[in-house]
């Protein structure tokens, strides 16, 4: 006998073409994003959906929340939930998930990506070359001379998982690891700073890496100018975490070295004075954008309704 298919709410893509032909084997998918009129697509179907998928960004409403009587799961295809309140889904015993995990790899591979690229300022010697500027310049003083890696000091905001990936790749370059977080870890030998402007004090590097969904604007004037002159900053976290003025006005005043950047406050909104600087790399919100993290991430959302339909708890429910 064949049953009817669950109804599925998606309100972001998925780019990973095998979890899209699951999704489609498995569910009745109503891909909102797709949808001129929103508000009468979810009049006309809100009724059936019983499970959402949605992207960190963008989360779900309340309100949304409320149309949808038959929900059962919530899946965010990312790791951040500051766009979905926990609370009122806890209160209404829907089970909310996030790929936690699925990127941790891809994210420290970038982080550390960006730090060689800023250091050795790799995109201005690319350009060197490709605007055949080489022999017409061929004087090695023609590039000003980069900076190495191995060995700074790289100070590490908030030591979750990504957090330590990257303090293990940094320790790979012999890099001393320091780190502060809300409390020390005992599971680790890195050098825990009580403070931010500690941190940010004695390091040479200082990389975001807090999930932090509630704070924001905690990288500002004080903490960069303790960095200092010859430190660089590396956000793979949140925009939200750095005040962009005062990053802005920091490189531009010599305040810090350089910077690497992969968030910003209001994506994808880029303050227009970075992009002129040489030792700042730029990158669009792309740590986990690997087929094999996406892949990952897709195959977590797809066991979270699974689980949830079949009325189970779901692997990493954060609400339930």
């Amino acid at each position: 006998m064949n049953y009817p298919k669950p109804d599925i709410l998606q309100l972001n893509p998925i780019l990973v073409p095998a979890i899209n032909d699951t999704l489609n084997a498995r569910y009745t998918m109503h891909r909102l994003f797709e949808q001129e009129d929103k508000d009468a697509y979810l009049r006309e179907h809100g009724a059936s959906i019983r499970g959402v998928i949605t992207g960190e960004h963008t989360g779900i409403s309340n309100d949304m929340i409320e149309r949808l009587p038959a929900l059962k799961v919530i899946a965010v295809n990312g790791v951040g939930t500051d766009a979905v309140d926990l609370a009122f889904a806890r209160s209404r015993g829907i089970p909310v998930t996030a790929t936690f995990g699925a990127l941790t790899e891809d994210v420290a591979d970038l982080t550390i990506d960006l730090i060689i690229t800023v250091l050795r300022e790799i995109v201005p010697g690319h350009d060197f070359v490709r605007d055949a500027k080489w022999p017409e310049f061929p004087s090695p003083s023609a590039i000003p001379l980069s900076r190495r890696f191995s060995g700074k000091r790289v100070g590490i905001v908030g030591l979750g998982k990504v957090g330590r990936a990257i303090a293990k790749r940094a320790a790979a370059f012999d890099c001393p690891v320091a780190y502060t977080d809300v409390r020390s870890m005992d599971d680790v030998a890195y050098r825990f700073a009580p403070d931010l402007l500690t941190l940010a004090r004695e390091s040479d590097i200082l990389v975001l890496a807090a999930a932090a969904d509630k704070a924001q604007g905690i990288i500002n004037a004080a903490v960069l100018d303790a960095l200092g002159r010859d430190g660089y900053l590396i956000n793979i976290a949140r925009g939200k975490l750095v005040v962009e003025s005062d990053l802005v006005e920091a490189l531009q005043g010599g305040v810090i070295a350089g910077a690497g950047l992969d968030v910003f406050v209001d994506e994808p909104n880029v303050p227009a004075e970075l992009f002129t600087m040489n030792r700042v790399v730029l990158q669009a919100h792309r740590a986990s954008a690997t087929v094999e993290s996406r892949t990952a991430m897709g195959e977590m959302v797809l066991a979270s309704l699974a689980q949830a339909l079949a009325g189970e708890r779901p692997e990493g429910s954060l609400t339930t």
